[in-house]
């Protein structure tokens, strides 16, 4: 391990770091002055350390790391910087949500890959990844994408219990924490060689939760390329419509009847929003478009379109619970662990262990 006065910060690290927190260099700035009330800090200096322009080293370093809340390990790491800023990351967001809430999310995702590449090698992670790309074309339409996923992962015709055990279970990583909006639910990245990462939402409900999921991963087994922003949000809405709810089962479900009692019932089944299923009838040609401004209009009116009523179970994921857990059977402990993710232990407990022990609820209040 290298001493820490060995240690330089990485310019990069530094401004992925600051913009995790959702920090201007100015709220940076006075966050270390904060920390060290005998040692202003000037937006100026912050700057110049991005860029570069000076070494952070010894001290400084150590004030970086108190105001970031990151270790300086972590603001000092030379590897495998893929993804920092730029790459194919896909997120399912609302046009409202700002370019700095959204830099502040790709950097969440990308110290999130950097935190559980190191805790998975620590642990000799291994097993399957059953992750495959699978093409769509003029011919080959999202709906069938999802229709070979289901039949590649062995999914049956009926609803689908746990997408975020199958989703581990096919080899990616799935991280549950507070992103600090609610105009973002999921984001998702692939990179050559690793395994998926989906980095959801702990704010959005546990139906919206899903589809976001189903979405996300829509987008990592279709989408190689940055292409027209909206056709391949379509391509995934569609992906996830059809995995959530395949037409074979869900056509004849729906023709029994869609109306609000109705729709609560193949909520609790399918583990889908009531809206989604009015949207579903719709484009399975189930309802006609006067039936579906009907149902939305009463949606609206007993305010379902901002709450809805029933209940569909939070899923957690446990993977890198159990990565903690098998660390530990190796003789590492938490703080250790926390140490490898380069996280304080309070930050570290809430991300890794709260959101799969805890029923996906934040069990701390860790400031983001």
């Amino acid at each position: 391990m290298e001493l820490d006065e060995d240690l330089v910060a990485q310019p990069a690290m530094l401004v992925l770091a600051r913009e995790s927190r959702g920090w201007t260099q100015a709220d940076l700035a006075a966050e270390m002055s904060k920390v060290d009330p005998d040692g202003r800090v000037s937006q100026g200096y912050v700057s110049r350390a991005e860029a570069g322009r000076l070494p952070v080293s010894g001290e400084r370093l150590h004030l970086f790391s108190a105001a970031l809340r990151y270790t300086p390990q972590m603001l000092s790491r030379t590897t495998d910087l893929h993804g920092v800023g730029i790459g194919l990351v896909h997120h399912r967001k609302r046009a409202s949500l700002g370019a700095i809430a959204l830099r502040r999310i790709h950097a969440v995702l990308a110290l999130t890959r950097l935190q559980t590449d190191a805790l998975t090698r620590a642990a000799g992670l291994s097993g399957e990844n059953r992750f495959r790309l699978i093409e769509v074309t003029p011919l080959d339409t999202p709906q069938e994408a999802a229709e070979t996923l289901r039949e590649d992962w062995g999914v049956g015709p009926g609803p689908i219990e746990d997408l975020v055990q199958l989703i581990e279970a096919a080899g990616a990583l799935v991280v549950v924490r507070d992103l600090a909006t609610t105009e973002l639910d999921a984001v998702s990245q692939w990179v050559p060689g690793g395994r998926p990462l989906f980095l959801l939402n702990s704010h959005a409900p546990p139906d919206r939760f899903r589809f976001s999921l189903a979405h996300e991963l829509g987008h990592v087994v279709m989408h190689t390329q940055p292409g027209e922003g909206r056709r391949q949000e379509d391509e995934a809405d569609h992906f996830a419509a059809e995995l959530l709810m395949p037409y074979a089962t869900i056509r004849d479900e729906l023709k029994q009847g869609v109306d609000i009692p109705r729709l609560l019932e193949l909520k609790a089944r399918w583990g889908v929003s009531m809206a989604a299923l009015i949207r579903r009838a719709s484009s399975l040609n189930v309802i006609t478009d006067w039936q579906y401004r009907n149902l939305m209009v009463e949606m609206s009116a007993l305010g379902y379109r901002t709450t809805e009523p029933g209940v569909v179970p939070r899923e957690t994921p446990q993977r890198l619970a159990q990565v903690v857990t098998r660390l530990e059977q190796q003789h590492l402990g938490q703080d250790q662990a926390a140490h490898l993710a380069g996280l304080g232990g309070e930050e570290f407990h809430e991300i890794y262990l709260c959101a799969s022990r805890s029923a996906g609820a934040l069990c701390s209040s860790v400031k983001p």
